[in-house]
């Protein structure tokens, strides 16, 4: 299977999701983060450093959740695109 490149913007909306969880997490590892939200360290990680764009809808709400972040006050953190783009953070 082929995976399509990402678009330049789909890179940038994951490197802000991922420094707003970052900065979210604080001095918290990363493995408490993950462990708490039922995600491996790793895939935290990816994330954190924008490898993983558009994470899943759920594993977004689980780190959010264990942050005490609601996804409205993330998203609208990630508010430099537009709507329609935001939309598709899940995808």
């Amino acid at each position: 299977m082929v995976r399509v490149p990402l678009t330049i913007s789909e890179r940038e909306r994951g490197e802000r999701l991922g420094l707003a969880l970052r900065t979210a997490r604080g001095a918290r590892s990363i493995v408490e983060v993950a462990t708490q939200a039922g995600i491996s360290p790793e895939t935290l990680r990816k994330i954190e450093r924008g490898r993983i764009p558009t994470p899943a809808f759920f594993t977004v709400v689980a780190v959010a959740d264990v942050l005490g972040l609601s996804v409205d006050d993330l998203l609208s953190g990630l508010a430099s695109g537009d709507a329609a783009e935001m939309a598709t953070l899940g995808r």
